[in-house]
């Protein structure tokens, strides 16, 4: 008995060792998570000092960069941060995007400032909106803003629209424009102008024209000249602003908003959902490939993920399936190019009305449209031609093979009795309707079972011409 006492030590230990590995696994794998869902922060916060959360607003403004802001400001909120500082360079974005930035920066309990920098950047479109939201409106040398007329855009190109539609958008952006710039204490009559006459200012006309606050060559000349400043917040409450000596930290996107931010780009968006339907598509019509449906199912499932934060049109949608119908029945039913072009101009139409951004020219550019456009019709016509051609081919394994081959009898075959026939160098039962003599060549018409019905080739021959 002696020799079981350590099996079972050692199945005891065995089991521990398992647990305490599945534990580790679990918590890494959570840490893990963690790291990828949460957004950083990079900087020690000691407990003397006025704590100012700085975020970083670059590029187009979409769906996942505003969820990133309003993060950003919850967090300030959240650690009763002195100010929050977003640096801003951007050339327009999404309007829906740009209105949820603007909203969470008007209820921020903590005071936000929007600093245009660095020297070349820009606050244009919907920048523009968002940098006169803010408490504090700043530009560094060099900078310029505006230009944040409502555009019906297809595929970044403006288009010409009825007068009075025009006046219409107009006057709803010139009034959402009002409503937190007057309150702010800014001159919105200028500021209208950016909208009716498209007009961008550098800091120097923002600053002379009571747009912005300031002008600073750094955020730290920027948390210096507002040291002791007193800021009117949008309720009306008044906030002197205690700086001296910052204790600055960085609100960074997390790696999980970083590649989302990606997804979410109209461009990237109609690539992912073409990439998708036709992969999906050519594994519907040659089945057994795998690697096209599993690509296309990963990329339809990114879009569709992304469908959920983007401003998406269903005509846009409704164009493209539209398409897609046009493109098969090309193949089915040649119309001599009438339906394949059909489907070009609805895809490519669909590509441009995919996005809804009323008050900026946010959407799918126009050369992806036409990059995306031109290769899915071409592939789907193809890919559908191959498989109708497929379906006329012969069918070269099984017993299905044998229907039209030509045998010789080898016993001779009576009216309604069975005999003997040798096709493709096999015996077989056959019968037929007809009388036929050995060593006479017949034609299979058909295979039931191990048994072949067969008439004489020279009777079946001229039915065949």
């Amino acid at each position: 008995m002696k020799h079981r006492l350590p099996l079972r030590r050692c199945a005891f230990w065995s089991g521990r060792t398992k647990s305490a590995v599945m534990v580790l696994f679990l918590s890494v794998l959570c840490a893990g998570a963690n790291i990828l869902l949460t957004p950083s922060t990079n900087a020690d916060e000691p407990s003397t000092g006025a704590f100012v959360l700085e975020l970083k607003l670059d590029g187009e403004v979409e769906p996942i960069l505003a969820t990133y802001i309003d993060e950003g400001l919850q967090d300030a909120a959240q650690r009763h941060a002195a100010l929050v500082l977003i640096t801003m360079d951007t050339p327009g974005g999404l309007s829906d995007s740009m209105k949820d930035m603007i909203q969470h920066i008007l209820v921020s309990p903590v005071p936000v400032a929007v600093y245009v920098a660095p020297t070349g950047a820009r606050g244009a479109s919907a920048g523009f909106y968002i940098l006169l939201s803010a408490d504090i409106a700043a530009m560094a040398p060099g900078t310029h803003a505006g230009a944040a007329s409502p555009i019906i855009a297809i595929g970044g190109f403006p288009q010409q629209i009825d007068e009075v539609f025009r006046k219409k958008i107009n006057q709803d952006a010139m009034a959402f424009l009002r409503s937190f710039t007057e309150r702010r204490g800014r001159n919105p009559e200028l500021a209208e102008k950016a909208i009716t006459e498209s007009k961008a200012f550098t800091e120097k006309e923002a600053l002379d024209g009571k747009m912005i606050d300031l002008i600073v060559k750094s955020p730290e000349d920027l948390l210096r000249q507002l040291d002791g400043r007193t800021v009117t917040r949008f309720d009306g409450t008044k906030v002197t602003l205690a700086l001296k000596n910052p204790v600055r930290a960085s609100f960074e996107l997390s790696a999980r908003q970083k590649f989302l931010a990606r997804i979410v780009e109209p461009d990237v968006f109609f690539v992912l959902l073409i990439l998708g339907v036709l992969g999906l598509y050519t594994e519907f019509t040659h089945p057994g490939v795998i690697a096209p449906g599993v690509i296309g199912g990963i990329c339809l499932i990114l879009a569709l993920y992304a469908m959920h934060f983007l401003p998406v049109n269903l005509a846009g949608l409704f164009l493209i399936a539209l398409s897609l119908a046009f493109f098969i029945l090309e193949a089915k039913a040649p119309s001599h190019g009438v339906l394949a072009f059909g489907g070009v101009v609805s895809m490519f139409l669909g590509a441009l009305f995919l996005i809804r951004s009323p008050l900026t020219s946010g959407g799918v550019s126009l050369g992806v449209a036409a990059a995306g456009t031109v290769p899915f019709a071409i592939l789907t016509v193809v890919l559908m031609r191959l498989v109708l051609r497929s379906r006329k081919w012969r069918t070269a394994t099984g017993r299905e093979e044998l229907v039209g081959l030509t045998g010789v009898v080898s016993s001779a075959l009576q009216a309604g009795t069975e005999g003997m026939v040798r096709v493709h160098g096999e015996l077989w039962r056959a019968e037929s309707s007809q009388p036929v003599q050995e060593g006479m060549a017949v034609k299979v018409l058909r295979v039931e079972g191990l048994k072949l019905y067969v008439e004489p080739a020279e009777v079946a021959s001229p039915a065949t011409k």
